[in-house]
């Protein structure tokens, strides 16, 4: 039966709506101001204060600027923790830029293999179009910036600063993966001459490695490291490699540490190892997740807190935050005061139909409990810069933390022994376009 806007159907809901008195006001009152601003909820900021049992103590905000590096900043945020407690200063960054010039030569290497690998199916093929929509972009999972981590170790900001392209990577972004496009096109021209695809890959790497370096500089092999400590008090180190520095300065075993998500899907056991097809930035690295509860994922996370150390993490954050006052909750927004739409879904609901997944990574840097000691609010450390939240601080909500938070890093010490021993189980293959590959940007 056809159900087309007849005529009749439009008439009928013109008549509905002039008839109803709210809606004429509301629609005066949105002609000059924003939707959210409209339904924002004052009186809910003082169910929000930012005061929190466990608050361990971290530097200031860092700023990941018009890119989508924010993986790469929580990364560094939990890194840096180290350095600033060996070497007892209050005030220093990882090169971003350092690890995001890697990242991003690796993805060109990542997706040219991918491309090289799907040489033999048809141009509409929905996994090569997959990898060519999304190309190589800014955005990352945590296991990427281990690998990372593992595989060039890292610098001080001084030793490797941002460049305008570091810090606006649109332009750079783009005509990359102009350039892989024509590579893929190249490579299904010539898909049965193996010399020639492997002659059109070298040809590529070089082209990029040369506009990659010359948009976000050269890399150092060698730097002094300077500070200066709390009690003011002057030091150098000279001749580090970005290895030493790390084993010197950070430290941490980064295969202690489980990636850990929690999805309530059907099709995703809890307790059972995940891998993504098609997504990494390391040849040879996959990317694997642990499906847990999220009240186990809670008190992992409540287990490493306790213990002094920070905890990296990814959640959806365009659901119902206030980023001037820096607060995630659910009860920030009232639609139905004004509008008469219905926009709840349950958690497995909005991962099933597009609605949410992991799109942001952040630290969280402390937690406050309720009568029945859960977890009534969270501290979160962001990467948008001091001017946002309480000097770059956010504030998430028991209630928006259940339905947003995906997946967080917890070193295996922090897990129970059943639990630890599932992460010795073969991962399930998921598709490149399963809500879990979807990157931290």
């Amino acid at each position: 039966m056809s159900r087309d806007l007849s005529p009749e159907v439009l008439s009928g809901l013109k008549t509905k709506y002039n008839s109803d008195r709210t809606a004429k006001a509301v629609r005066r009152a949105l002609n000059k101001t924003d939707i959210m601003e409209l339904v924002a909820v004052q009186e809910n900021e003082n169910n929000v204060q930012p005061n929190f049992e466990i608050d361990i103590e971290t530097l200031r905000a860092t700023n990941q600027a018009a890119s989508g590096r924010c993986w790469i900043f929580a990364g560094a945020n939990f890194l840096r923790e180290e350095v600033a407690k060996k070497c007892n200063i209050k005030d220093f960054e990882l090169s971003q830029n350092y690890i995001a010039y890697w990242d991003k030569l690796e993805k060109i290497n990542w997706t040219m293999e991918s491309i090289i690998s799907l040489k033999d199916v048809e141009w509409d093929d929905r996994t090569l179009m997959w990898v060519l929509r999304n190309g190589v972009g800014d955005g990352g999972q945590w296991d990427m910036f281990a690998g990372l981590i593992k595989k060039y170790g890292v610098v001080p900001k001084a030793a490797f600063p941002e460049t305008y392209a570091s810090a606006h990577t649109r332009s750079w972004g783009s005509l990359v993966n102009r350039r892989l496009k024509k590579i893929a096109a190249d490579v299904q021209k010539n898909r049965d001459d193996a010399d020639k695809i492997n002659e059109l890959r070298n040809e590529c790497l070089e082209e990029l490695y040369s506009f990659s370096t010359s948009c976000f500089g050269q890399v150092p092999e060698t730097f002094d490291f300077e500070y200066v400590d709390k009690d003011n008090k002057y030091h150098i180190d000279r001749g580090l490699t970005p290895k030493s520095f790390y084993d010197k300065y950070v430290g941490l075993d980064l295969d202690a540490y489980a990636s850990l998500i929690t999805s309530p899907t059907k099709d995703k056991p809890y307790h059972e190892r995940f891998t993504v097809n098609y997504v990494g930035n390391i040849v040879g690295e996959p990317v694997v997740y642990l499906n847990l509860t999220m009240d186990e994922l809670k008190d992992a996370i409540v287990a490493q807190l306790r213990d002094g150390q920070i905890v990296w993490f990814g959640s959806d954050v365009g659901r119902w935050g206030d980023r001037k006052n820096g607060v995630w909750d659910m009860n920030n927004f009232d639609l139905n005061a004004l509008f008469d739409l219905d926009v709840s879904m349950t958690k497995e609901e909005s991962l099933y139909y597009c609605e949410s997944a992991m799109n942001h990574a952040m630290c969280i840097t402390g937690v406050t409990f309720d009568e029945n000691g859960k977890p009534a609010k969270w501290k979160i450390e962001n990467s948008w810069g001091e001017d946002a939240g309480q000097k770059g601080y956010y504030l998430a909500s028991a209630e928006w933390f259940d339905m947003y938070v995906f997946q967080a890093v917890v070193n295996k010490k922090y897990l129970p022994e059943e639990i630890v021993k599932c992460l010795e189980k073969e991962p399930h293959e998921l598709n490149p376009w399963d809500p879990m590959g979807t990157l931290a940007d």
